[in-house]
Protein backbone atom coordinates (compact mmCIF):
# COMPACT_ATOMS: atom_id res chain seq x y z
CA UNK A 1 0.00 0.00 0.00
CA UNK A 2 1.17 3.56 -0.62
CA UNK A 3 2.78 5.39 2.26
CA UNK A 4 4.44 8.72 2.85
CA UNK A 5 7.76 9.35 4.53
CA UNK A 6 8.00 11.72 7.51
CA UNK A 7 9.79 14.28 5.36
CA UNK A 8 6.54 14.53 3.36
CA UNK A 9 8.34 13.53 0.17
CA UNK A 10 6.03 11.15 -1.62
CA UNK A 11 7.10 7.54 -1.66
CA UNK A 12 4.85 4.72 -2.78
CA UNK A 13 5.43 0.98 -2.34
CA UNK A 14 4.04 -1.15 -5.14
CA UNK A 15 3.05 -4.76 -4.57
CA UNK A 16 2.77 -6.83 -7.77
CA UNK A 17 -0.05 -9.37 -7.70
CA UNK A 18 -1.73 -11.61 -10.23
CA UNK A 19 -4.71 -10.06 -11.99
CA UNK A 20 -6.76 -13.02 -10.78
CA UNK A 21 -6.38 -11.94 -7.16
CA UNK A 22 -9.19 -9.80 -5.70
CA UNK A 23 -8.37 -6.13 -5.23
CA UNK A 24 -8.19 -4.75 -1.72
CA UNK A 25 -11.55 -3.45 -0.51
CA UNK A 26 -10.29 -1.44 2.43
CA UNK A 27 -8.96 2.08 2.80
CA UNK A 28 -5.19 2.48 3.04
CA UNK A 29 -3.37 2.95 6.29
CA UNK A 30 -2.95 6.53 7.50
CA UNK A 31 -0.42 8.31 5.33
CA UNK A 32 -0.12 11.41 7.49
CA UNK A 33 -1.70 11.95 10.85
CA UNK A 34 -4.28 14.74 10.84
CA UNK A 35 -4.21 17.43 13.50
CA UNK A 36 -7.16 17.37 15.89
CA UNK A 37 -8.63 20.36 17.70
CA UNK A 38 -11.86 21.19 19.50
CA UNK A 39 -11.54 24.91 18.90
CA UNK A 40 -10.51 26.48 15.59
CA UNK A 41 -8.23 25.35 12.79
CA UNK A 42 -6.45 26.72 9.73
CA UNK A 43 -4.89 24.59 7.00
CA UNK A 44 -2.93 26.21 4.19
CA UNK A 45 -0.10 25.52 1.75
CA UNK A 46 2.59 26.93 4.07
CA UNK A 47 3.09 26.65 7.86
CA UNK A 48 3.68 30.41 8.14
CA UNK A 49 0.35 31.06 6.42
CA UNK A 50 -1.50 28.71 8.77
CA UNK A 51 0.16 30.26 11.80
CA UNK A 52 -0.81 33.78 10.67
CA UNK A 53 -4.42 32.63 10.43
CA UNK A 54 -4.59 30.78 13.72
CA UNK A 55 -3.05 33.79 15.48
CA UNK A 56 -6.21 35.69 14.51
CA UNK A 57 -8.37 32.95 16.05
CA UNK A 58 -6.37 33.15 19.27
CA UNK A 59 -7.06 36.90 19.35
CA UNK A 60 -10.78 36.24 19.24
CA UNK A 61 -11.16 36.65 15.51
CA UNK A 62 -13.46 34.54 13.39
CA UNK A 63 -12.96 32.33 10.33
CA UNK A 64 -13.02 35.33 7.98
CA UNK A 65 -10.30 37.16 9.93
CA UNK A 66 -8.16 34.02 9.89
CA UNK A 67 -8.72 33.41 6.19
CA UNK A 68 -7.79 36.97 5.22
CA UNK A 69 -4.64 36.92 7.36
CA UNK A 70 -3.65 33.55 5.91
CA UNK A 71 -4.23 34.69 2.33
CA UNK A 72 -2.09 37.80 2.76
CA UNK A 73 0.66 35.73 4.44
CA UNK A 74 0.58 33.17 1.61
CA UNK A 75 0.95 36.09 -0.82
CA UNK A 76 4.34 36.76 0.77
CA UNK A 77 5.71 33.25 1.33
CA UNK A 78 4.28 31.50 -1.75
CA UNK A 79 4.53 34.08 -4.55
CA UNK A 80 4.87 31.28 -7.09
CA UNK A 81 1.31 30.14 -6.36
CA UNK A 82 -0.77 33.13 -5.30
CA UNK A 83 -0.58 36.75 -4.28
CA UNK A 84 -2.12 40.20 -4.22
CA UNK A 85 -1.43 40.45 -7.94
CA UNK A 86 -3.89 37.62 -8.64
CA UNK A 87 -7.46 36.65 -7.82
CA UNK A 88 -9.69 33.82 -6.64
CA UNK A 89 -12.91 32.45 -5.21
CA UNK A 90 -14.20 32.03 -1.67
CA UNK A 91 -17.00 30.09 0.01
CA UNK A 92 -18.23 31.17 3.44
CA UNK A 93 -20.60 29.15 5.62
CA UNK A 94 -22.26 30.89 8.55
CA UNK A 95 -23.00 28.35 11.26
CA UNK A 96 -25.80 30.36 12.86
CA UNK A 97 -28.00 30.31 9.76
CA UNK A 98 -26.40 27.50 7.74
CA UNK A 99 -26.19 29.89 4.78
CA UNK A 100 -23.34 29.44 2.29
CA UNK A 101 -22.12 32.45 0.31
CA UNK A 102 -19.81 32.55 -2.71
CA UNK A 103 -17.51 35.50 -3.46
CA UNK A 104 -15.93 35.88 -6.89
CA UNK A 105 -12.78 38.02 -6.88
CA UNK A 106 -11.34 36.50 -10.03
CA UNK A 107 -9.24 38.64 -12.38
CA UNK A 108 -10.91 40.35 -15.37
CA UNK A 109 -9.70 41.04 -18.89
CA UNK A 110 -8.59 44.65 -19.43
CA UNK A 111 -10.82 47.02 -21.41
CA UNK A 112 -8.34 46.96 -24.30
CA UNK A 113 -8.37 43.16 -24.54
CA UNK A 114 -9.52 41.64 -27.84
CA UNK A 115 -10.48 38.09 -28.79
CA UNK A 116 -7.53 37.77 -31.22
CA UNK A 117 -4.88 39.53 -29.13
CA UNK A 118 -2.65 36.45 -29.00
CA UNK A 119 -2.87 35.56 -32.70
CA UNK A 120 -0.32 36.41 -35.37
CA UNK A 121 -1.11 37.70 -38.87
CA UNK A 122 -1.74 34.13 -40.05
CA UNK A 123 -4.23 33.49 -37.25
CA UNK A 124 -1.87 31.23 -35.27
CA UNK A 125 -1.40 31.56 -31.50
CA UNK A 126 1.87 33.29 -30.65
CA UNK A 127 3.89 31.08 -28.25
CA UNK A 128 4.11 32.11 -24.57
CA UNK A 129 2.60 35.59 -25.03
CA UNK A 130 -0.41 34.67 -22.88
CA UNK A 131 1.87 33.22 -20.18
CA UNK A 132 4.94 35.47 -19.90
CA UNK A 133 5.16 39.24 -19.66
CA UNK A 134 2.86 42.24 -19.40
CA UNK A 135 0.37 41.23 -22.09
CA UNK A 136 -0.59 38.12 -20.11
CA UNK A 137 -1.83 40.07 -17.07
CA UNK A 138 -5.50 40.41 -16.17
CA UNK A 139 -6.85 42.97 -13.69
CA UNK A 140 -6.10 41.63 -10.16
CA UNK A 141 -8.90 40.99 -7.66
CA UNK A 142 -7.31 39.55 -4.52
CA UNK A 143 -7.11 42.76 -2.48
CA UNK A 144 -10.68 43.74 -3.40
CA UNK A 145 -11.96 40.27 -2.54
CA UNK A 146 -10.23 40.00 0.81
CA UNK A 147 -11.37 43.48 1.77
CA UNK A 148 -14.97 42.77 0.70
CA UNK A 149 -15.30 39.58 2.73
CA UNK A 150 -13.65 41.21 5.75
CA UNK A 151 -15.75 44.37 5.48
CA UNK A 152 -18.94 42.37 5.70
CA UNK A 153 -18.01 39.51 8.02
CA UNK A 154 -14.70 40.19 9.76
CA UNK A 155 -14.48 40.77 13.49
CA UNK A 156 -10.96 42.12 14.07
CA UNK A 157 -9.68 45.32 12.48
CA UNK A 158 -8.43 45.32 8.90
CA UNK A 159 -4.99 46.48 10.06
CA UNK A 160 -4.74 43.49 12.43
CA UNK A 161 -5.41 40.89 9.75
CA UNK A 162 -2.92 42.42 7.29
CA UNK A 163 -0.19 42.85 9.93
CA UNK A 164 1.30 39.31 9.85
CA UNK A 165 1.99 39.58 6.12
CA UNK A 166 3.73 42.93 6.58
CA UNK A 167 6.04 41.39 9.17
CA UNK A 168 6.78 38.36 6.95
CA UNK A 169 7.72 40.65 4.07
CA UNK A 170 9.83 42.96 6.28
CA UNK A 171 11.67 40.28 8.25
CA UNK A 172 11.76 37.72 5.48
CA UNK A 173 11.33 33.96 5.55
CA UNK A 174 13.51 30.95 4.83
CA UNK A 175 12.97 29.68 1.30
CA UNK A 176 12.30 25.98 0.90
CA UNK A 177 13.25 23.45 -1.75
CA UNK A 178 9.75 23.79 -3.16
CA UNK A 179 10.19 27.55 -3.56
CA UNK A 180 13.57 27.08 -5.23
CA UNK A 181 12.25 24.43 -7.61
CA UNK A 182 9.34 26.68 -8.62
CA UNK A 183 11.72 29.60 -9.24
CA UNK A 184 14.02 27.43 -11.36
CA UNK A 185 11.09 26.37 -13.53
CA UNK A 186 10.26 30.03 -14.20
CA UNK A 187 13.82 31.31 -14.24
CA UNK A 188 13.68 32.77 -17.74
CA UNK A 189 10.76 35.22 -17.27
CA UNK A 190 11.94 36.15 -13.76
CA UNK A 191 15.40 37.08 -15.03
CA UNK A 192 13.95 38.92 -18.01
CA UNK A 193 11.91 41.31 -15.86
CA UNK A 194 14.24 43.75 -14.02
CA UNK A 195 11.99 44.22 -10.97
CA UNK A 196 11.38 40.47 -10.63
CA UNK A 197 15.11 39.84 -10.97
CA UNK A 198 15.74 42.32 -8.15
CA UNK A 199 13.25 40.63 -5.82
CA UNK A 200 13.65 36.93 -6.56
CA UNK A 201 17.38 36.63 -7.28
CA UNK A 202 20.64 37.74 -5.74
CA UNK A 203 22.08 39.77 -8.63
CA UNK A 204 20.88 37.13 -11.05
CA UNK A 205 21.72 34.11 -8.89
CA UNK A 206 18.68 32.11 -7.80
CA UNK A 207 17.99 31.73 -4.08
CA UNK A 208 18.97 28.42 -2.50
CA UNK A 209 17.15 26.43 0.20
CA UNK A 210 17.78 27.84 3.64
CA UNK A 211 18.41 31.41 2.51
CA UNK A 212 16.22 34.26 3.72
CA UNK A 213 14.09 36.21 1.24
CA UNK A 214 13.22 39.76 2.34
CA UNK A 215 10.69 41.75 0.27
CA UNK A 216 11.01 45.35 1.43
CA UNK A 217 8.93 46.91 -1.35
CA UNK A 218 6.13 44.40 -0.82
CA UNK A 219 6.16 45.18 2.91
CA UNK A 220 5.59 48.87 2.12
CA UNK A 221 2.80 47.99 -0.31
CA UNK A 222 1.07 45.77 2.25
CA UNK A 223 1.41 48.50 4.86
CA UNK A 224 -0.26 50.94 2.45
CA UNK A 225 -3.06 48.41 1.84
CA UNK A 226 -3.49 48.00 5.60
CA UNK A 227 -4.07 51.74 5.86
CA UNK A 228 -6.27 51.99 2.75
CA UNK A 229 -7.12 48.92 0.62
CA UNK A 230 -8.46 51.18 -2.15
CA UNK A 231 -4.91 52.42 -2.77
CA UNK A 232 -4.43 49.26 -4.83
CA UNK A 233 -7.17 50.38 -7.23
CA UNK A 234 -7.19 54.17 -7.11
CA UNK A 235 -4.04 55.36 -5.32
CA UNK A 236 -0.28 55.26 -5.73
CA UNK A 237 -0.21 51.48 -6.14
CA UNK A 238 -2.73 51.67 -8.99
CA UNK A 239 -0.68 54.37 -10.69
CA UNK A 240 2.47 52.28 -10.41
CA UNK A 241 0.74 49.29 -12.03
CA UNK A 242 -0.75 51.38 -14.84
CA UNK A 243 2.55 53.18 -15.54
CA UNK A 244 4.47 49.91 -15.76
CA UNK A 245 1.84 48.50 -18.11
CA UNK A 246 1.99 51.54 -20.38
CA UNK A 247 5.78 51.36 -20.59
CA UNK A 248 5.90 47.65 -21.43
CA UNK A 249 3.03 46.95 -23.80
CA UNK A 250 0.54 45.79 -21.18
CA UNK A 251 -3.15 46.61 -21.35
CA UNK A 252 -4.20 47.42 -17.78
CA UNK A 253 -5.07 51.09 -17.22
CA UNK A 254 -6.15 53.19 -14.25
CA UNK A 255 -9.70 52.84 -15.57
CA UNK A 256 -9.43 49.04 -15.40
CA UNK A 257 -8.29 49.19 -11.80
CA UNK A 258 -10.75 51.86 -10.73
CA UNK A 259 -13.74 49.95 -12.11
CA UNK A 260 -12.77 46.48 -10.89
CA UNK A 261 -15.47 44.93 -8.71
CA UNK A 262 -16.04 41.68 -6.88
CA UNK A 263 -19.25 39.69 -7.34
CA UNK A 264 -21.35 37.75 -4.85
CA UNK A 265 -22.73 34.64 -6.53
CA UNK A 266 -25.05 31.78 -5.59
CA UNK A 267 -23.12 28.58 -4.83
CA UNK A 268 -23.90 25.45 -6.84
CA UNK A 269 -25.14 22.71 -4.53
CA UNK A 270 -26.17 19.10 -4.91
CA UNK A 271 -26.59 15.89 -2.94
CA UNK A 272 -24.33 12.88 -2.70
CA UNK A 273 -25.68 10.13 -0.47
CA UNK A 274 -26.69 11.87 2.77
CA UNK A 275 -24.35 14.83 2.17
CA UNK A 276 -25.04 18.27 0.75
CA UNK A 277 -22.12 19.52 -1.35
CA UNK A 278 -21.74 23.20 -2.22
CA UNK A 279 -19.02 24.66 -4.40
CA UNK A 280 -18.14 27.55 -6.68
CA UNK A 281 -20.40 28.46 -9.61
CA UNK A 282 -19.30 29.93 -12.97
CA UNK A 283 -17.04 31.60 -13.93
CA UNK A 284 -15.44 28.67 -12.15
CA UNK A 285 -16.19 25.33 -13.72
CA UNK A 286 -15.23 23.61 -10.47
CA UNK A 287 -18.55 23.28 -8.70
CA UNK A 288 -20.56 22.36 -11.80
CA UNK A 289 -18.28 19.53 -12.84
CA UNK A 290 -17.61 18.28 -9.32
CA UNK A 291 -21.36 17.75 -8.96
CA UNK A 292 -21.73 16.40 -12.50
CA UNK A 293 -19.08 13.73 -11.88
CA UNK A 294 -20.51 12.82 -8.47
CA UNK A 295 -23.96 12.46 -10.02
CA UNK A 296 -22.63 10.16 -12.74
CA UNK A 297 -20.61 7.90 -10.48
CA UNK A 298 -22.98 8.02 -7.51
CA UNK A 299 -26.00 6.93 -9.44
CA UNK A 300 -29.48 6.55 -8.07
CA UNK A 301 -29.84 3.86 -5.40
CA UNK A 302 -31.90 0.95 -6.67
CA UNK A 303 -32.79 -2.29 -4.90
CA UNK A 304 -32.34 -4.17 -8.17
CA UNK A 305 -29.54 -2.62 -10.22
CA UNK A 306 -29.45 -4.13 -13.68
CA UNK A 307 -27.30 -4.10 -16.79
CA UNK A 308 -28.32 -3.47 -20.36
CA UNK A 309 -26.55 -6.01 -22.56
CA UNK A 310 -24.97 -4.59 -25.69
CA UNK A 311 -23.27 -6.02 -28.72
CA UNK A 312 -19.66 -6.11 -29.83
CA UNK A 313 -17.26 -4.38 -27.42
CA UNK A 314 -20.08 -2.65 -25.54
CA UNK A 315 -21.13 -5.53 -23.33
CA UNK A 316 -22.63 -3.76 -20.33
CA UNK A 317 -23.89 -0.26 -19.76
CA UNK A 318 -24.72 1.21 -16.39
CA UNK A 319 -28.32 1.90 -15.50
CA UNK A 320 -30.35 2.52 -12.35
CA UNK A 321 -28.16 2.01 -9.26
CA UNK A 322 -25.26 0.13 -10.86
CA UNK A 323 -23.00 3.17 -10.62
CA UNK A 324 -23.86 3.39 -6.95
CA UNK A 325 -21.75 0.35 -6.04
CA UNK A 326 -18.52 2.18 -5.14
CA UNK A 327 -17.98 1.38 -1.49
CA UNK A 328 -18.31 -2.39 -1.69
CA UNK A 329 -15.85 -2.59 -4.58
CA UNK A 330 -13.37 -0.53 -2.64
CA UNK A 331 -10.86 2.24 -2.92
CA UNK A 332 -8.99 2.15 -6.24
CA UNK A 333 -10.74 -0.99 -7.55
CA UNK A 334 -10.47 -1.06 -11.37
CA UNK A 335 -14.25 -0.80 -11.77
CA UNK A 336 -14.33 2.28 -9.54
CA UNK A 337 -11.41 3.90 -11.35
CA UNK A 338 -12.84 3.09 -14.79
CA UNK A 339 -16.19 4.62 -13.89
CA UNK A 340 -14.52 7.71 -12.44
CA UNK A 341 -12.35 8.20 -15.53
CA UNK A 342 -15.31 7.90 -17.89
CA UNK A 343 -17.28 10.40 -15.81
CA UNK A 344 -14.34 12.83 -15.84
CA UNK A 345 -14.13 12.47 -19.61
CA UNK A 346 -17.79 13.46 -20.01
CA UNK A 347 -17.57 16.41 -17.61
CA UNK A 348 -14.47 17.94 -19.19
CA UNK A 349 -16.04 17.62 -22.66
CA UNK A 350 -18.99 19.64 -21.35
CA UNK A 351 -16.58 22.13 -19.77
CA UNK A 352 -14.89 22.85 -23.09
CA UNK A 353 -18.21 23.59 -24.77
CA UNK A 354 -20.41 25.35 -22.25
CA UNK A 355 -18.48 26.97 -19.40
CA UNK A 356 -17.55 30.65 -19.32
CA UNK A 357 -18.30 33.94 -17.62
CA UNK A 358 -22.08 33.96 -16.91
CA UNK A 359 -22.15 37.72 -17.50
CA UNK A 360 -21.23 37.06 -21.14
CA UNK A 361 -22.62 33.61 -21.98
CA UNK A 362 -25.55 31.54 -20.78
CA UNK A 363 -24.13 28.60 -18.83
CA UNK A 364 -26.62 25.69 -18.46
CA UNK A 365 -25.71 25.08 -14.82
CA UNK A 366 -29.01 23.57 -13.67
CA UNK A 367 -29.02 21.10 -16.56
CA UNK A 368 -25.40 20.01 -16.15
CA UNK A 369 -25.87 19.26 -12.43
CA UNK A 370 -29.29 17.65 -12.91
CA UNK A 371 -29.30 13.99 -11.75
CA UNK A 372 -31.49 13.17 -14.75
CA UNK A 373 -28.73 14.40 -17.07
CA UNK A 374 -26.20 12.27 -15.18
CA UNK A 375 -28.46 9.24 -15.58
CA UNK A 376 -28.59 9.76 -19.35
CA UNK A 377 -24.82 10.18 -19.67
CA UNK A 378 -24.19 7.21 -17.37
CA UNK A 379 -25.91 4.95 -19.87
CA UNK A 380 -23.17 5.76 -22.39
CA UNK A 381 -20.54 4.15 -20.17
CA UNK A 382 -19.43 0.59 -20.84
CA UNK A 383 -17.79 -1.06 -17.86
CA UNK A 384 -15.73 -3.26 -20.18
CA UNK A 385 -14.28 -0.68 -22.54
CA UNK A 386 -12.83 2.81 -22.32
CA UNK A 387 -14.11 5.17 -24.96
CA UNK A 388 -11.81 7.34 -27.01
CA UNK A 389 -12.26 11.00 -26.16
CA UNK A 390 -13.15 11.56 -29.81
CA UNK A 391 -16.22 9.39 -29.16
CA UNK A 392 -17.31 11.52 -26.19
CA UNK A 393 -19.16 14.66 -27.16
CA UNK A 394 -20.44 17.54 -25.03
CA UNK A 395 -24.14 17.42 -24.21
CA UNK A 396 -26.31 18.45 -27.13
CA UNK A 397 -28.10 21.75 -26.63
CA UNK A 398 -31.54 20.18 -27.07
CA UNK A 399 -30.96 17.83 -24.14
CA UNK A 400 -29.79 20.66 -21.88
CA UNK A 401 -32.75 22.83 -22.85
CA UNK A 402 -35.14 19.98 -22.11
CA UNK A 403 -33.57 19.37 -18.70
CA UNK A 404 -33.69 23.08 -17.91
CA UNK A 405 -37.41 23.04 -18.58
CA UNK A 406 -37.75 20.03 -16.29
CA UNK A 407 -35.69 21.35 -13.38
CA UNK A 408 -4.23 26.37 -13.14
CA UNK A 409 -0.09 26.44 -9.57
CA UNK A 410 -2.66 27.90 -7.28
CA UNK A 411 -3.19 27.70 -3.54
CA UNK A 412 -6.00 26.83 -1.19
CA UNK A 413 -6.73 27.48 2.46
CA UNK A 414 -9.41 26.16 4.76
CA UNK A 415 -10.54 27.70 8.06
CA UNK A 416 -13.07 26.68 10.71
CA UNK A 417 -13.49 28.78 13.85
CA UNK A 418 -14.75 27.75 17.28
CA UNK A 419 -18.32 28.57 16.27
CA UNK A 420 -17.94 26.36 13.16
CA UNK A 421 -18.08 29.29 10.71
CA UNK A 422 -16.16 28.04 7.70
CA UNK A 423 -14.11 29.53 4.87
CA UNK A 424 -12.88 27.59 1.84
CA UNK A 425 -10.72 29.89 -0.30
CA UNK A 426 -8.74 29.24 -3.48
CA UNK A 427 -6.67 31.99 -5.10
CA UNK A 428 -3.87 32.20 -7.61
CA UNK A 429 -1.51 34.08 -9.90
CA UNK A 430 -2.06 31.21 -12.36
CA UNK A 431 1.19 29.76 -13.72
CA UNK A 432 4.26 29.50 -11.48
CA UNK A 433 5.27 33.05 -10.47
CA UNK A 434 2.42 34.33 -12.69
CA UNK A 435 3.54 36.49 -15.58
CA UNK A 436 7.04 36.85 -14.15
CA UNK A 437 6.36 40.60 -13.93
CA UNK A 438 6.93 42.56 -10.72
CA UNK A 439 5.68 46.16 -10.66
CA UNK A 440 8.75 48.32 -9.90
CA UNK A 441 8.83 49.77 -6.40
CA UNK A 442 5.84 47.74 -5.17
CA UNK A 443 7.02 44.14 -4.91
CA UNK A 444 3.72 43.04 -6.52
CA UNK A 445 4.07 39.96 -8.70
CA UNK A 446 1.35 40.04 -11.37
CA UNK A 447 -0.73 37.14 -12.65
CA UNK A 448 -0.82 35.63 -16.15
CA UNK A 449 -4.51 34.84 -15.93
CA UNK A 450 -5.25 35.83 -19.53
CA UNK A 451 -3.95 32.37 -20.45
CA UNK A 452 -7.13 30.89 -18.93
CA UNK A 453 -9.13 32.32 -21.82
CA UNK A 454 -9.33 30.39 -25.07
CA UNK A 455 -6.69 32.13 -27.22
CA UNK A 456 -8.37 30.39 -30.15
CA UNK A 457 -11.07 27.68 -30.28
CA UNK A 458 -9.58 24.24 -29.72
CA UNK A 459 -6.10 25.50 -28.75
CA UNK A 460 -5.03 24.21 -25.31
CA UNK A 461 -3.77 26.56 -22.61
CA UNK A 462 -0.76 26.01 -20.34
CA UNK A 463 -2.64 23.25 -18.51
CA UNK A 464 -3.74 21.47 -21.68
CA UNK A 465 -7.36 22.56 -21.32
CA UNK A 466 -9.26 23.23 -24.51
CA UNK A 467 -11.83 26.02 -24.67
CA UNK A 468 -14.35 27.30 -27.14
CA UNK A 469 -16.50 30.30 -27.93
CA UNK A 470 -17.95 30.50 -24.41
CA UNK A 471 -14.48 31.29 -23.05
CA UNK A 472 -13.28 33.66 -25.80
CA UNK A 473 -11.50 36.86 -24.71
CA UNK A 474 -13.62 39.98 -24.24
CA UNK A 475 -13.12 43.24 -22.28
CA UNK A 476 -13.96 42.92 -18.57
CA UNK A 477 -14.75 39.24 -19.03
CA UNK A 478 -13.59 36.76 -16.38
CA UNK A 479 -11.55 33.81 -17.68
CA UNK A 480 -12.88 30.35 -16.96
CA UNK A 481 -11.39 28.68 -13.91
CA UNK A 482 -11.21 25.19 -12.40
CA UNK A 483 -10.96 26.41 -8.79
CA UNK A 484 -13.23 24.33 -6.58
CA UNK A 485 -13.48 25.58 -2.98
CA UNK A 486 -16.04 23.22 -1.45
CA UNK A 487 -18.06 22.89 1.76
CA UNK A 488 -19.94 19.70 2.67
CA UNK A 489 -22.71 19.45 5.24
CA UNK A 490 -24.76 16.58 6.66
CA UNK A 491 -28.07 17.08 8.47
CA UNK A 492 -27.47 20.82 8.46
CA UNK A 493 -24.08 20.52 10.18
CA UNK A 494 -20.59 21.05 8.80
CA UNK A 495 -19.01 17.78 7.62
CA UNK A 496 -15.91 18.98 5.76
CA UNK A 497 -14.31 21.82 3.84
CA UNK A 498 -11.78 21.17 1.11
CA UNK A 499 -10.00 22.66 -1.87
CA UNK A 500 -6.85 22.34 -3.92
CA UNK A 501 -4.56 24.04 -6.43
CA UNK A 502 -3.41 22.37 -9.62
CA UNK A 503 -4.89 24.02 -12.71
CA UNK A 504 -6.92 21.51 -14.70
CA UNK A 505 -6.50 18.85 -11.97
CA UNK A 506 -8.24 20.88 -9.27
CA UNK A 507 -11.72 19.46 -9.92
CA UNK A 508 -10.60 15.84 -9.91
CA UNK A 509 -8.39 16.33 -6.85
CA UNK A 510 -11.27 17.78 -4.82
CA UNK A 511 -13.54 15.02 -6.14
CA UNK A 512 -11.24 12.29 -4.87
CA UNK A 513 -10.67 13.90 -1.46
CA UNK A 514 -14.45 14.23 -1.02
CA UNK A 515 -15.01 10.59 -2.03
CA UNK A 516 -12.19 9.43 0.23
CA UNK A 517 -13.94 10.92 3.24
CA UNK A 518 -17.63 10.42 2.41
CA UNK A 519 -17.50 7.09 0.60
CA UNK A 520 -14.47 5.32 2.04
CA UNK A 521 -14.36 6.67 5.59
CA UNK A 522 -10.80 7.97 5.43
CA UNK A 523 -9.60 10.53 7.93
CA UNK A 524 -8.41 13.92 6.70
CA UNK A 525 -4.77 12.82 6.49
CA UNK A 526 -5.55 9.70 4.46
CA UNK A 527 -7.94 11.58 2.21
CA UNK A 528 -5.44 14.22 1.07
CA UNK A 529 -2.52 11.75 0.90
CA UNK A 530 -4.08 9.00 -1.21
CA UNK A 531 -2.84 8.52 -4.80
CA UNK A 532 -4.84 10.28 -7.51
CA UNK A 533 -5.89 9.87 -11.09
CA UNK A 534 -6.92 12.52 -13.60
CA UNK A 535 -8.56 12.66 -17.02
CA UNK A 536 -9.62 15.91 -18.69
CA UNK A 537 -11.06 14.67 -22.03
CA UNK A 538 -8.19 16.14 -24.04
CA UNK A 539 -5.45 15.03 -24.21
CA UNK A 540 -6.92 11.52 -24.21
CA UNK A 541 -4.91 10.00 -21.37
CA UNK A 542 -5.28 9.00 -17.74
CA UNK A 543 -2.66 10.59 -15.51
CA UNK A 544 -1.61 8.51 -12.52
CA UNK A 545 0.94 9.27 -9.86
CA UNK A 546 4.09 7.11 -9.98
CA UNK A 547 3.49 3.82 -8.15
CA UNK A 548 0.12 5.13 -6.99
CA UNK A 549 -1.69 2.11 -8.40
CA UNK A 550 -0.52 -1.48 -8.26
CA UNK A 551 0.61 -3.32 -11.37
CA UNK A 552 -2.53 -5.43 -11.59
CA UNK A 553 -4.83 -2.43 -11.49
CA UNK A 554 -2.91 -0.57 -14.19
CA UNK A 555 -2.86 -3.69 -16.35
CA UNK A 556 -6.62 -4.07 -16.03
CA UNK A 557 -7.26 -0.41 -16.91
CA UNK A 558 -5.04 -0.75 -19.96
CA UNK A 559 -6.89 -3.92 -20.97
CA UNK A 560 -10.10 -1.88 -21.01
CA UNK A 561 -8.47 0.62 -23.35
CA UNK A 562 -7.25 3.41 -21.06
CA UNK A 563 -4.05 5.21 -22.02
CA UNK A 564 -2.13 5.40 -18.76
CA UNK A 565 0.55 8.08 -18.30
CA UNK A 566 2.62 8.31 -15.15
CA UNK A 567 3.46 11.85 -14.08
CA UNK A 568 4.98 13.44 -11.02
CA UNK A 569 2.60 13.87 -8.07
CA UNK A 570 0.26 16.83 -8.44
CA UNK A 571 -2.03 18.99 -6.38
CA UNK A 572 -1.65 20.38 -2.89
CA UNK A 573 -5.03 19.76 -1.32
CA UNK A 574 -5.99 20.55 2.23
CA UNK A 575 -9.09 19.73 4.22
CA UNK A 576 -10.79 20.09 7.56
CA UNK A 577 -13.17 17.29 8.53
CA UNK A 578 -15.58 17.24 11.47
CA UNK A 579 -15.33 13.87 13.22
CA UNK A 580 -18.27 12.04 14.81
CA UNK A 581 -17.00 13.02 18.28
CA UNK A 582 -17.06 16.71 17.33
CA UNK A 583 -13.36 17.34 16.80
CA UNK A 584 -11.91 19.27 13.89
CA UNK A 585 -9.46 17.14 11.94
CA UNK A 586 -7.14 19.04 9.61
CA UNK A 587 -4.53 17.90 7.12
CA UNK A 588 -2.32 19.46 4.46
CA UNK A 589 -1.22 17.52 1.42
CA UNK A 590 2.17 15.79 1.89
CA UNK A 591 2.92 16.64 -1.75
CA UNK A 592 3.42 20.22 -0.60
CA UNK A 593 4.88 21.91 2.45
CA UNK A 594 1.66 23.09 4.07
CA UNK A 595 0.53 22.37 7.60
CA UNK A 596 -2.57 22.55 9.76
CA UNK A 597 -2.56 24.83 12.77
CA UNK A 598 -5.15 24.67 15.52
CA UNK A 599 -5.78 25.91 19.02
Amino acid sequence: MPSFLPSKRIAFITIAVSVTVAWCHTAPAAFIEPLRSKQGMVVSAHPLGSEAGVSMLRKGGNAVDAAVATAFAISVVEPFSAGIGGGGFLLLRLEKTGEIKALDFRERAPLKATRDMYLDAAGKVRPNVSVDGHLSVAVPGTVAGLYEIHRQYGKLSWQEVVAPSVKLAQDGFIVSRRFVAAAERRKEPLLKNPAARQVFTRNGAMYQPGERLIQTDLAKTLQAIAQNPQSFYTGNIARAIADDMAKNGGLITLEDLRTYKTTWRTPVCGNFRQSRICSMPPPSSGGVHLLEILNIIGGIPSPNPRLIEGSGDVKARLVDGEANDLKSKGWHHPDTLHLMIEAMRIAYADRAEYLGDPDFVKVPVSSLINPAYAAERRQEISMNRARLSSEVKPADKETLQRLARESNDTTHLTVVDENRNTVSLTFTVNYGFGSGVVVPGTGILLNDEMDDFAAAPGVPNAYGLVGGEANAIAPRKIPLSSMTPTIVTENGKLRMAVGAPGGSTIITTVLQVVLNVLEYGMNAGQAVSAPRIHHQWLPDQVNVEPFGLDVATIAELRRRGHKIEERSPWGNANAIVVTPDGFLEGAADPRGEGAPSGY
